[in-house]
């Protein structure tokens, strides 16, 4: 069996899944919530929990749900009206689902995240245990950013890298990023002569590829679904990015769309990616670069010789980011000391630092470098 058809088997078969729904496979050509397509991917997605998956729903839509009802004819542009729609649209949202999923007896729960969420180690926790429980308990998870709350700082920007973060956090074996795209194409689908490309096993596979932004409803875009893709594949998560009305064949069979490898050998620790994509950085390390070539090289501790400057008022114990002499990002870690004391420690050896002094910076268990990222 080939590689692909050996990935797509997987998939077929896994037994965690996460489905992300992309907002116009949710809503009608007025914005409204459409009962019969969520009608229809339910039908879908109690097929594959009857054959033995525990299912994860990330859903789009709800800025989109609350225009009808609020009167809207277009997306609204500015924070404070995409909030009140979200929370008009959240409502109703969250009841289709709920009515469409007790036709066959279940129960769903309503997660919502923000950025701030999964940036905090122990909120991301919480978020991990309560999801785990609502699936010990029978209960569908539906998970949606909480755009309610959400700043245009503080926001994952699409549910594609939320679906990516929560499919890392609950150890997903697949996730689905389901559109109303059938899959990645080398240009735009509706241009003439336009390629499915069936599988991305690296970034290779991607060279000249052209993916375009969001359209008129959603913020995703293919561009989007690509680096959230990407993004669960470094993770160790494989993905399957499909059509939504493709979806009983995606989660039957999966020999639709287009499948994103994981790197044998490559997937990070749960830490290391939280560290590395979903941790709020909460000050900066700048080395010289002596210090960013160990640090690239994987398995060695970051000391104070080779820092060149602090910035942030951080403290032992937060995620700092680590950036080069030119200030290319070289990574991330979780920092031994306060920003102050750290100050009076730059460029120092080891030996010439008070006893209390001589751990590393970064622990090389707590340091994870972008040099393989995705």
């Amino acid at each position: 069996m080939s590689e692909e058809l050996n990935l797509r088997s997987r998939i077929a078969t896994a037994k965690r899944v996460v489905v992300k729904i992309g907002t116009s496979s949710l809503v009608n050509d007025d914005f409204s919530v459409s009962q019969a397509k969520i009608d229809a991917i339910v039908d879908a997605l109690q097929a594959r929990m009857a054959a033995g998956s525990d299912v994860i729903v990330v859903s789009s839509g709800a800025i989109a749900a609350g225009m009808a009802p609020l009167g809207l004819s277009s997306r609204p542009r500015d924070l404070a009206t995409k909030q009140a729609a979200a929370a008009v649209g959240q409502v109703h949202l969250a009841q289709s689902w709920g009515r469409s999923f007790a036709r066959y007896g279940r129960t769903i729960g309503q997660v919502l995240l923000t950025q701030s969420d999964a940036g905090r180690r122990e909120r991301a926790r919480n978020a991990q245990r309560t999801i785990d429980r609502l699936r010990q308990l029978g209960t569908v998870p539906i998970v949606n950013e909480n755009d309610t709350v959400a700043t245009s700082e503080m926001r994952f920007g699409d549910n594609d890298r939320l679906s990516a973060i929560v499919a890392t956090l609950v150890s997903a074996d697949v996730l689905y990023l389901l559109s109303d795209v059938d899959g990645l194409y080398d240009r735009n689908p509706a241009d003439a002569g336009a390629q499915l490309i069936s599988q991305v096993r690296s970034g290779k596979d991607l060279e000249g590829v052209s993916a375009g932004d969001g359209g008129a409803l959603g913020t995703g875009g293919m561009a989007a679904k690509v680096s959230a893709a990407r993004l669960a594949a470094r993770g160790g998560v494989p993905v399957l990015l499909a059509s939504a009305s493709d979806i009983g064949r995606a989660l039957s069979s999966a020999d639709c769309g287009t499948v994103f490898h994981t790197r044998p050998g490559s997937k990070l620790s749960a830490w290391k990616f939280w560290a590395l994509y979903a941790a709020d950085a909460e000050g900066v390390l700048r080395l010289d670069a002596g210090a960013v070539e160990a640090v690239t090289r994987g398995g060695t501790s970051l000391l104070a010789v080779g820092i060149t400057d602090v910035e942030g008022d951080f403290h032992a114990g937060d995620i700092v980011e680590i950036l080069g002499p030119d200030s290319q990002a070289v990574g991330r870690g979780e920092v031994a000391y306060d920003a102050a004391e750290l100050a009076t420690m730059l460029g120092r050896h080891t030996g010439d630092l008070a006893p209390h002094q001589r751990r590393p910076v970064v622990h090389a268990d707590y340091l994870s470098n972008y040099a393989t990222r995705l």
